[in-house]
């Protein structure tokens, strides 16, 4: 597998080409946001634990820095620390951001809509959900790993509905949900909020709890990769 740092126009981030890569070839896309105080890299090391022939990957960097001290930097899909007030709203929202990253890396890798994953750890999971039920047309699944709403998320209104009778209709996207029953950072009640959310809204999310923290373990990922592989399956050699 091979890595390389794009520059996009909107955000930088890392795509991920299989081994024995085809380039006329049209491989499925999977992408990862990843955690507050993280960065493009953190997620990378997934790539082979899901599938390392029939995927390609992008891994978006958030764009705003947020200074630990002692010359530690990490990165943030929101201005301001979770939790604390966020500083004024200047220039396009995350959400504006992640979706010209989208058409950069999908015009890039040719990935067509209906064949891209989305998903993402703690902060870029809550992200991938705000931003991915809308789009069930582009995203064949979301994946959401110790992460859930932010109790301002007004989301109903964005969800899929007949435009005739505001009825709920194709509220079937599938969704991968994990958590740590430990969690310290994400208390595990919001992830069970957030499944309950979605069921209430007619979605039937694959809700799955570990003995861990906030951390991917390996017994999550032998869940995960089979499920990923079967809701948008991988490029045959």
């Amino acid at each position: 597998m091979r890595a390389q740092a794009i520059e996009g126009e909107a955000l930088t981030y890392i795509l991920v080409t299989p081994e024995g890569y085809d380039p006329g070839a049209r491989y499925p896309l999977v992408v990862l946001l990843h955690g507050f105080g993280a960065s493009m890299h953190d997620l990378v090391g997934l790539c082979p634990a899901i599938d390392a022939t029939g995927y390609m990957y992008a891994f978006p960097n958030a764009p705003y820095a947020v200074d630990f001290g002692g010359g530690a930097t990490g990165y943030s899909w929101s201005r301001g620390r979770p939790g604390a007030p966020s500083a004024p709203a200047d220039g396009p929202s995350p959400e504006d951001l992640v979706s010209a990253f989208l058409d950069d890396v999908m015009e890039r890798t040719g990935a067509a809509p209906g064949q891209v994953l989305l998903g993402g750890f703690s902060q870029g999971a809550g992200l991938a959900l705000r931003f991915g039920l809308p789009r069930r047309d582009v995203f064949a699944g979301l994946v959401v790993l110790s992460g859930a709403f932010r109790p301002s998320d007004d989301i109903e209104r964005l969800l899929p509905a007949d435009p005739s009778t505001g009825l709920r209709a194709g509220r079937t996207q599938p969704i991968f949900i994990a958590h740590g029953l430990f969690d310290p950072m994400v208390p595990i009640e919001r992830g069970r909020a957030t499944r309950a959310f979605l069921e209430s809204m007619g979605y039937r999310p694959d809700y799955h709890e570990y003995e861990m923290a906030h951390e991917i373990s390996e017994e999550l990922i032998y869940d995960l990769a089979p499920w990923i592989r079967s809701v948008l399956p991988p490029l045959e050699a």
